[in-house]
């Protein structure tokens, strides 16, 4: 019996994908999960979970070593992909599947001068950087363009752990009385560290925590610790943790370092954005107003579609964050369908459900309240506009702001007015090339996000959601001017 060739087909038949957004890939994003959705491949949160890695956005150097490090954590067999726009991602991903399956592409490579197979003690890492093109492997592969430097027994436990991570959440969230319910499951994980929130889980340091970050580390790949004082004047280590660049359910390229004592942040600082070359990169959600501010004749109501979806994608990244990934692709579907250009009167009616449900969902009010408390006089204080500044408070007001301003704009979309880019908000606030509202909003993060517990930390950055693209925008538009 060929049980290596049957392993390699029961990968491929449903693979599941890891996406790593770049900046300026938000439209493959965008598109990667529809495709995805409707292929029925799961989408994998942590590189432990994945098969296939799928690089989306234009390249972006600076970012090489945080992909191939992920690339790195994947078991085998496995497959790396890149789209560098929305038209790239069903090739790329026919790529990835057939390579999957390939049994020379997953051939192991011990044999190769200065290889290893994972957990030998001989020769360096395996090396794959991503480079134009559709598939990062070519190159580094070598017989045949092996991505494989494991054998298949690496897919069996990858397989037990896509079952386990996606079964925990589900269950909680099966429709809006689970979640809803007094004892909270995936609630109270976020509370008590055994969901999303815990070590293992989104905010983890094995789950999101651990992707793509750099610094420096002992060998094995665990961080460096000190010691300090804890707030109940203990002394305990400080381990000094990368959150970003390439989290899932995370704004691309963004990347903030935290210092833990346990599950508290200690401090925070967030890196300058990646700048070493913004060309090709495009603002997804702020087209209508770059647009506009160029003179062109944009109507308010596709700025209202584009600010309706742009506010459905961040709640979307905001429920898979808190553990609630049925009502995430609800909100994706919505998203996709107003990008898709559908009518209000067909977007309204399951728009008008969803808002029902996340609105008054008692068990996710319970998980958010009192996080990330920012008053409307602090937000215009910082600069601060839109949602963020009008919700004046904690994560659960910004959310439920989301949903006032995504029924309002739903009302707007045949508006035939223009759009006035100075006047009308964009989807994170007013619009100023040399002033993007995302940077109030990045600067708002590091005292924020200091104190809290690092659940809460990915609660904090998912309701505000700044989107780092709009800084690239806005760089680039000052230097057309200069």
């Amino acid at each position: 019996m060929d049980v290596t060739g049957l392993v390699l087909r029961a990968a491929a038949a449903r693979p599941h994908v890891l996406l790593a957004t770049l900046p300026g890939g938000t439209a493959a994003r965008l598109e990667a999960e529809r495709v995805l959705r409707l292929r029925d491949w799961p989408l994998a949160a942590t590189p432990a979970q994945a098969d296939v890695l799928l690089v989306a956005g234009p390249d972006c150097p600076d970012l090489r070593a945080a992909v191939n490090r992920l690339w790195q954590d994947l078991p085998a067999p496995r497959a790396l992909v890149h789209a560098p726009g929305a038209g790239g991602v069903e090739p790329a991903l026919e790529t990835g599947q057939a390579r999957l399956g390939s049994r020379a592409d997953q051939r192991p490579r011990a044999e190769e001068p200065g290889r290893t197979t994972r957990g030998g003690d001989a020769g360096g890492p395996h090396h794959q950087e991503p480079r134009g093109g559709e598939d990062h492997g070519e190159g580094h592969a070598g017989n045949g363009g092996s991505h494989d430097d494991g054998d298949g027994d690496h897919h069996h436990a990858a397989e037990a752990r896509h079952g386990d991570s996606q079964a925990g959440p589900q269950d909680h969230h099966d429709g809006p009385e689970g979640h809803d319910g007094g004892n909270g499951g995936t609630g109270r994980g976020h509370a008590g560290h055994e969901g999303h929130g815990g070590h293992e889980g989104h905010g983890g340091h094995e789950g999101h925590g651990g992707h793509g970050g750099g610094g420096m580390e002992m060998p094995g790949g665990l961080p460096m610790a000190d010691q300090g004082e804890d707030r109940d004047g203990l002394t305990l280590d400080q381990l000094h943790v990368p959150l970003g660049p390439l989290l899932a359910d995370w704004p691309a390229g963004l990347t903030v370092r935290v210092t833990l004592q346990g599950d508290v942040v200690r401090e925070a600082e967030v890196e300058e954005p990646p700048w070493s070359d913004i060309t090709g990169r495009e603002a997804f959600w702020v087209q209508p107003w770059l647009r506009a501010a160029a003179g062109e004749p944009v109507g308010v109501g596709e700025a209202a579609r584009r600010r309706a979806a742009a506010h459905l994608d961040s709640l979307a990244r905001l429920l898979s964050v808190a553990g609630w990934p049925a009502e995430a692709i609800v909100a994706k579907r919505l998203r996709d369908d107003l990008l898709d250009g559908a009518p209000g009167a067909s977007v309204a009616p399951r728009l008008e459900r969803f808002a029902r449900r996340v609105g008054r969902s008692r068990t996710l009010a319970w998980m958010t309240r009192g996080i990330g408390q920012v008053s409307t006089e602090e937000a215009r204080e910082a600069g601060v506009s839109g949602p963020a500044a009008r919700a004046g408070g904690d994560v659960t007001d910004r959310y439920r702001q989301w949903l006032a301003d995504i029924r309002r704009d739903v009302g707007r979309l045949e508006g035939p007015s223009p759009l006035r880019p100075a006047v009308d908000e964009s989807p994170r606030g007013c619009w100023r090339d040399d002033d993007p509202p995302s940077a109030a909003l990045i600067a708002l993060l590091p005292n924020l996000l200091t104190g809290a517990e690092l659940a809460a930390a990915r609660l904090i950055v998912a309701s505000l959601d700044p989107d780092p693209d709009e800084l690239a925008a806005a760089r680039g538009t000052v230097g057309a001017h200069d």
